[in-house]
């Protein structure tokens, strides 16, 4: 059988919630406005077949992602032939499912650690309490924006999104992205979700507002049963504390009847693991890049 890939379509999210659901494990970028937002950026394709989708990346290179479904219950030596000239890469693969590959296809699956797309994962309980010594900081931050501004915090609902795009293209002034590729991109992303935010299901999000301007919003997903997807935070850094105020004070909003928290990757970005190193995560979904026999379906 050979596998018809296809553009993402945003017609297909159910179906495709239906695998990513049957996952033993759920990484960040497997989520579907995650693939939807970046589709265009990494040329994301998919295919079908009875069990799995299989997620190609043409750009800036060709790879593939983990395929999506109950890992469990395939025949993977059926898959993976024995053609040792020519190999497959896969990226962004997380640890079960490299585990799975590894007990199944031994010294055939060749596996290497990928840092930078690791998952941050934190307990929301502790995101919104941010209890002593070691939340100090950040709790501070917090107060010092709700005692000094008169903020209101409002959901990201349709009504509202003209304003968050609004606020998202002044951020981007303000930061420069057209000089940087990686904020450009990010930009795009942000702009692909936010224009079809009605389309989309699954999608959480909130806003901070003081005098009527929007100056934080945070976008996000509800990923499993117990943990939520935190994909974009921006916030307007004249109001000093916004950063921290959108992430606790959405969390205490919306975040209730979950558990956990998914800030996804830092990318080995120095800057930004230290920024979320600072939030103290409980642990990490951590992911391998895995080279594999030819894949015969291909």
């Amino acid at each position: 059988m050979k596998l018809e890939f296809e553009p993402i379509q945003i017609s297909k999210q159910g179906r495709y919630a239906e695998r990513l659901f049957r996952c033993p494990q759920v990484a960040s970028e497997y989520s579907f406005l995650n693939i939807w937002a970046w589709s265009q950026d990494y040329g994301l394709l998919w295919a079908w077949d009875e069990n799995l989708v299989w997620i190609k990346q043409t750009l800036p290179e060709a790879c593939f992602w983990a395929p999506v479904g109950a890992w469990e219950t395939v025949d993977w030596k059926a898959i993976f032939d024995e053609n040792r000239d020519a190999e497959t890469i896969f990226v962004r693969v997380p640890e079960k499912l490299t585990t799975i590959w590894n007990n199944s296809l031994g010294d055939r699956s060749a596996a290497s650690e990928q840092r930078g797309q690791w998952d941050y994962l934190y307990r929301i309980s502790e995101l919104v309490e941010l209890k002593g010594n070691r939340y100090h900081k950040k709790k501070n931050l917090v107060n010092q924006f709700k005692n000094k501004y008169a903020y209101s915090y409002v959901p990201l609902e349709s009504r509202r999104v003209e304003r968050a795009l609004a606020m998202q293209a002044d951020w981007c002034t303000w930061r420069d992205c057209e000089s940087s590729d990686i904020l450009s991109a990010e930009n795009r992303a942000i702009f692909r979700i936010l224009k079809d935010w009605e389309r989309l299901k699954g999608n959480l999000g909130g806003a901070l507002v003081v005098d009527q301007k929007m100056v934080a919003y945070t976008i996000a997903e509800v990923l499993t049963e117990d943990t939520v997807l935190i994909h974009f935070e921006k916030a307007d850094t004249e109001y000093k504390g916004a950063y921290q105020a959108i992430n606790q004070i959405f969390l205490a909003h919306t975040a209730d009847g979950f558990k956990y928290v998914n800030r996804e990757q830092d990318l080995n970005d120095e800057g930004l693991r230290k920024a979320k190193l600072s939030y103290k995560p409980f642990d990490f979904l951590r992911k391998y890049r895995v080279v594999l026999p030819g894949f015969s379906q291909v």
